[in-house]
């Protein structure tokens, strides 16, 4: 069945997704503010900036006008970072396709958006701005499931969320294909906390890797103790906001995904958290709020390092304790070094 895609920012997400549907034979077409990625899309058939080394499908589309992308539209896809998906957002309700409420729309952006005086669910951001007719029909998609495998086409499973059921099964049937299984689920809650925080804990786990090269009370115990500790706070924090489902977290969603962003070579976050330690990353910035304000100093975007920046504030809110969040917070915002995040973790 052919259905017509639009999808918000060309990064290497969502150009994997892009591909993935444009083999599954939709029409699909991308939206990014970079003329030169648009332009290599449409002629080359590549996105050598995010995702390099891939030939894209030809029935993926550039486009550089964020309206054209949403119109007539059967799905649209958001996939631009938390920092800026707010004021995208606001551009898109000045489309007619939204203010009727036709396209379907998912997220694949990790993360919080920050406001005051919390931060918010992507899903929930999102919905305060859309029209009335989009509240708790959002869908949101995470898992385990690195651009780069999927765009190679790796065998990889997703959770499709909402609160509208039909919602989440309209998005697993669009995404589910020859090498993508998506499970529909209603835990949006849930599931956003994990697709957020397990890039926290993956740079923690990245400066725990590169602290076993030097230190030898470090190894594969330590590791496993860390996993199975971050696992617990992202379920503490995800229950603090709203999930009744403790199936998620011992699913694609939850342990999934953690797994494979802390062990992953493609893991940015844990890519993330060894340069702290080993590039003396850190160094250049003042604090977590230098670092968010310059963060395309770094060459890449570790998304953990907005994720802790918004948890802080909610362990604060709800008066939770979640040392191994804390702890990286802490290291981000200059307040420990990076080789003693342990000693805060274990005595946090």
């Amino acid at each position: 069945m052919n259905r017509k895609v639009g999808i918000i920012s060309a990064g290497a997400w969502g150009t994997a997704v892009g591909h993935v549907l444009a083999t599954y034979g939709n029409d699909v077409t991308m939206w990014d503010f970079m003329s030169e990625v648009v332009d290599e899309i449409n002629t080359k058939h590549t996105n050598s900036k995010f995702l390099f080394g891939v030939d894209l499908h030809k029935n993926l589309k550039g486009e550089s006008d964020l309206l054209k992308t949403v119109k007539d539209k059967d799905f649209l896809i958001l996939a631009t970072p938390s920092k800026f998906l707010i004021p995208i957002v606001r551009q898109l309700i000045q489309s007619e396709d939204i203010q009727e409420g036709r396209p379907v729309i998912g997220i694949i952006t990790k993360g919080f958006v920050d406001h005051e005086p919390q931060p918010y669910l992507l899903t929930e951001a999102v919905e305060n701005i859309l029209p009335g007719i989009y509240k708790e029909k959002l869908v949101y998609i995470s898992g385990p499931s690195h651009a780069e495998e999927v765009a190679r086409g790796k065998i990889t499973g997703l959770i499709s969320a909402s609160k509208s059921g039909k919602n989440a099964v309209y998005f697993k049937e669009l995404l589910n294909g020859p090498t993508l299984r998506v499970f529909s689920s209603l835990d949006v809650e849930g599931v956003q906390t994990c697709g957020a925080i397990k890039n926290v804990v993956a740079i923690a786990y990245g400066i725990l890797d590169a602290l076993t090269e030097f230190n030898s009370q470090f190894g594969d115990n330590t590791e496993s103790m860390l996993l199975a500790a971050g696992l617990n706070e992202i379920m503490t924090l995800g229950t603090a906001l709203g999930s009744r489902y403790p199936e998620t977290f011992t699913s694609l969603a939850g342990v999934g995904d953690l797994d494979v962003t802390c062990k992953s070579k493609y893991g940015r976050n844990r890519r993330f958290g060894r340069e702290i330690l080993q590039d003396k990353k850190l160094h250049k910035f003042k604090d977590i709020e230098d670092l968010m304000e310059n963060i395309s100093e770094i060459g890449y975007l570790p998304e953990g390092v907005f994720a802790a920046a918004s948890a802080i504030r909610y362990i604060k809110e709800k008066e939770l304790k979640l040392p191994i969040i804390e702890s990286v917070y802490k290291v981000l915002n200059r307040e420990i070094e990076p080789q003693n995040i342990f000693d805060s973790i274990l005595n946090g």
